[in-house]
């Protein structure tokens, strides 16, 4: 599963924005179905993918529960706390301490014990070293950067564990080796380095799991009951504790003691910075001695993923600087000493045919040099970056911009083309964006409709009040943001239908306008004509109503003159 890695992507929350395919120095992100997900054999748990995720898609494996079953083993489980705890927290070691107890923890050591005794052994080793390239193994995002995408430098990489490794070896030793340790800090790195080394580290928790931890126990970290006898087992950490700002550890190198001085000190944070100091380098050609201070994170561990403070980091630099206690002498031989081999593991990169590559490119419109405009929209530096992952299929189409644009354009301009109506967009200047073919046709001459024509971009940019007679109707339609329908619109001998429909708000709308001329003379017509059979009409109704009102009065006379006659008192009354 995914989520076993230390860095892994929620894919219902992943808003395909390719976000964290442009902030990955390594391209270790495969975009699927719209969904961007981490390809564990190239990802070096660098967490900038987590940082830099707009949705929060990206996630950071929990550990809490494999610590919690630590517990339940019945064996003593101690917290190595890295030293940017200082700079993070403002509590007292003794209630940071007490928050670790609580938890269940045995006991806390700091971190920084270990990086002494890495300061020591990298200074011996300078000490007694030819010329060439050093680099440090303090940050394992370098270390494993090196190993996969440098591997011709891994031979430079010093052979001694990380601060971490070497503080839980040191543990080990000192308080028993049945003991488990549990590494706390800003690095998600440190999953991996648990994952690999589980005889030294258990498990691997970051700050933001540790805050997690806290309030799911519902401790009051102001108000938790501590004790004056809570200490940094077996002893308090004194310069090592500068190793998370970026040149802390040369600076304890150089305390611990250099007999020559023919060593360079230089100090790179960053991949990206890390990537460019190498560019160019010949290690056989260096007459000296180098030693580079190499971290993953910009400015040190005081910016590591998951650091989980608010703090600005000059002051938890200055936090950290005065926590910081400084031995003198410092001993010249560590107390221990963890060797650690970096073995090259060079990630495969695979060369495709250019036939198949120029197939790949005509997939998303490239047909030229002049189309590949590596705009690094889709998240890589160039168009042919894209299509090597295209073809492996770490990547999709759709993640072209110029591409999906071009396809938007073309079924705009399709179904532009199949309307019968005349349709035009007008932006906020009163100039035409875009207009389909029959409304040239409708307001156009034909000397003014073959210069249209004739340009590549037709109408666009011609100002309305030039084309049409009623742009009084669309200068009102952006002012007012309000649609407006017109219809039997006339104008000298034409009617129009108009509907005039805003796309944004002030800045461009849209119309579809119809010429009902003929329909309505059509109309006119066939009323004039019905007008004509309905004056006949009533004529006829008229007369045939005169008609059969006289017949009607003859027929009462004569029926009442009958009736009379066979009256007998009418004739009495007669005679």
């Amino acid at each position: 599963m995914e989520n076993q890695y230390p860095v892994y992507t929620l894919k219902n929350e992943c808003n395909d924005c390719y976000k964290c395919i442009r902030g990955c120095h390594i391209k270790a992100i495969r975009i699927q179905n719209g969904s961007a997900s981490v390809i564990n054999d190239k990802c070096i748990a660098c967490g900038h993918c987590v940082t830099i995720c707009p949705a929060g898609a990206k996630r950071v494996r929990n550990d809490i529960d494999k610590v919690k079953a630590l517990f339940l083993t019945g064996k003593k489980v101690y917290v190595s706390l890295a030293p940017s705890w200082a700079g993070v927290y403002n509590i007292s070691k003794t209630k940071m301490i007490a928050v670790l107890k609580k938890l269940g923890f045995t006991g806390v050591s700091e971190t920084a014990l270990g990086a002494q005794e890495v300061s020591i052994e990298t200074a011996k080793l300078l000490n007694n070293s030819d010329s060439g390239l050093y680099i440090s193994s303090a940050c394992p995002v370098i270390d494993d950067y090196i190993r996969l995408y440098k591997p011709e430098f891994a031979k430079n990489i010093t052979p001694i564990a990380s601060p971490a490794l070497t503080h839980c070896g040191f543990l080990k030793k000192v308080l028993g080796d049945d003991i488990k340790v549990v590494f706390i800090g800003p690095c998600i790195a440190k999953k991996n380095e648990s994952d690999k080394h589980p005889e030294l580290m258990s498990a691997a928790l970051t700050f933001d799991e540790l805050n997690y931890w806290i309030k799911e126990e519902f401790i009051d970290i102001e108000n938790i009951e501590t004790d004056e006898s809570y200490h940094f087992e077996p002893e308090s950490a004194y310069e090592g504790a500068l190793y998370p700002i970026e040149g802390g550890m040369i600076e304890t190198i150089k305390q611990v003691g250099i007999d020559k001085n023919d060593v360079t000190f230089i100090s790179v944070s960053s991949l990206e910075d890390f990537d460019k100091s190498l560019q160019g380098i010949q290690t056989d050609k260096i007459h000296n001695k180098i030693f580079v201070e190499a971290l993953g994170c910009s400015g040190g561990c005081i910016n590591g993923p998951c650091l989980s403070s608010e703090k600005s980091r000059i002051m938890i630099t200055s936090d950290i600087y005065a926590n910081t206690q400084y031995r003198n002498p410092i001993p010249k031989e560590p107390r221990v000493v963890v060797e650690e081999q970096y073995i090259p593991e060079p990630v495969e990169t695979v060369e495709y045919p250019m036939e198949q590559v120029v197939k790949a490119l005509k997939k998303i419109s490239k047909h030229s040099e002049e189309d590949e405009l590596n705009c690094s929209g889709c998240g890589y530096a160039s168009c042919r970056e894209f299509v090597n992952a295209l073809i492996s299929g770490d990547a999709e189409p759709a993640m072209c911009v110029s591409y999906m644009r071009k396809i938007a354009v073309r079924k705009a301009a399709a179904m532009l083309r199949c309307m019968p109506s005349s349709v035009v967009l007008v932006d906020s200047n009163m100039q035409i964006v875009e207009a389909n073919d029959a409304f040239m046709h409708m307001f156009c001459d034909d000397s003014m409709y073959e210069i249209f024509a004739s340009r590549p971009d037709g109408m666009t940019g011609a100002a309305l009040d030039r084309i049409v007679p009623f742009s009084e109707l669309f200068k009102s339609a952006l002012d007012t943001g309000n649609d407006i329908h017109q219809e039997h619109y006339a104008y000298e001998d034409k009617v129009f239908d108009i509907s005039i429909f805003t796309i944004e708000d002030n800045e461009l709308i849209g119309a579809v306008i119809s010429d009902v001329t003929k329909s309505e003379l059509d109309r006119t017509k066939i009323a004039q004509r019905a007008r004509e059979v309905i004056t006949k009409n009533i004529a006829t109704v008229q007369e045939i109503a005169s008609l059969l009102g006289e017949h009607m009065v003859e027929t009462e006379l004569l029926l009442n003159s009958i009736a009379e006659g066979y009256d007998p008192n009418s004739t009495e009354e007669h005679k």
